[in-house]
């Protein structure tokens, strides 16, 4: 199982302090050393080598002089911002609304060529309608507080989906089965939905798979929802934020975990038995 979203950033930020305390340690000091090079107290030292407080630009930068070691100074600076950017709270991403976040990600999804997503709680975006989109959308601006520029995002994230039907970007989706009968949006909603399930799943380009519910699994537990971006990104959506990751050892180990449950997973035939007893089960 992958670590945790929160701590995929931590574990960046304790890279670059792991680094900076080797610079200290090779350069012959000790933390009060430091600390009287830089001109700053022996605390801020710790806080740094602890990972308890980032560094900004600028103490790097007098971290790696007082190291006689300048010219790491960009590559841990690079590194830094890079574990900053890691964890994105909605509120920043979500600032100017709904649709600009939705926009935002634009660029990623038209170089993609290859895109592989599980979805544990809702159906991915690529492959919604707009009716179920609204109510996500809706769902989103009321627990957030948002501008209300829902129907303008919806416009956005359906634009987006001709990507799926150009034939030069390949999907594997793997759906939890609880998905398909948690009744978001309602019933009418679930049904439109459901039915465009079948139809997208479907597609040349498209791999749908589902993960059925059963009384006994032991591997392949449900972890958070995430997409992988051809070998290069994941992105993982929580309550509180939104995480990139960029470490190719991170992203192997959410291609492992998408191994394992794509290995549980059903598909063709067996995957629209499942989609049709949702549908039947709606009425």
């Amino acid at each position: 199982m992958p670590a945790s979203p929160s701590s995929s950033a931590q574990a960046a930020r304790k890279a670059v302090a792991e680094r900076l305390r080797e610079l200290m340690l090779d350069a012959g000091l000790n933390g009060k050393q430091l600390a009287a090079r830089c001109g700053w107290t022996p605390a801020k030292t710790s806080r740094i080598i602890n990972a308890k407080t980032p560094p900004s630009d600028a103490d790097i930068r007098a971290w790696c002089a007082a190291c006689d070691a300048d010219d790491q100074a960009a590559d841990l600076i690079a590194r830094s911002r890079q574990a900053d950017a890691m964890f994105l709270e909605w509120r920043r991403m979500e600032r100017s609304g709904l649709r600009q976040a939705q926009q935002a990600v634009r660029p990623l999804y038209e170089r993609t060529r290859s895109f592989r997503a599980y979805a544990p709680w809702v159906l991915p975006g690529m492959v919604q309608t707009r009716a179920y989109t609204t109510r996500v959308l809706t769902a989103i601006r009321d627990r957030r507080g948002l501008a209300d520029d829902v129907e303008p995002a919806v416009d956005e994230r359906m634009d987006r989906q001709h990507i799926l039907y150009e034939g030069r970007h390949r999907f594997a989706l793997l759906i939890e089965e609880s998905v398909l009968r948690n009744g978001l949006g309602g019933r009418p909603v679930m049904l439109e939905q459901l039915r465009h399930l079948l139809t997208v799943g479907r597609l040349p380009n498209v791999s749908l798979g589902v993960v059925p519910m059963r009384p006994d699994r032991d591997n392949g537990w449900p972890v958070e929802g995430f997409w992988i971006y051809d070998q290069t990104q994941v992105n993982v959506e929580l309550v509180s934020g939104y995480l990139t990751i960029t470490q190719p050892s991170e992203i192997a180990m959410y291609e492992k975990v998408f191994g394992e449950l794509s290995d549980l997973a059903v598909r063709g035939v067996q995957a629209r038995a499942l989609i049709t007893a949702a549908i039947d089960a709606l009425g």
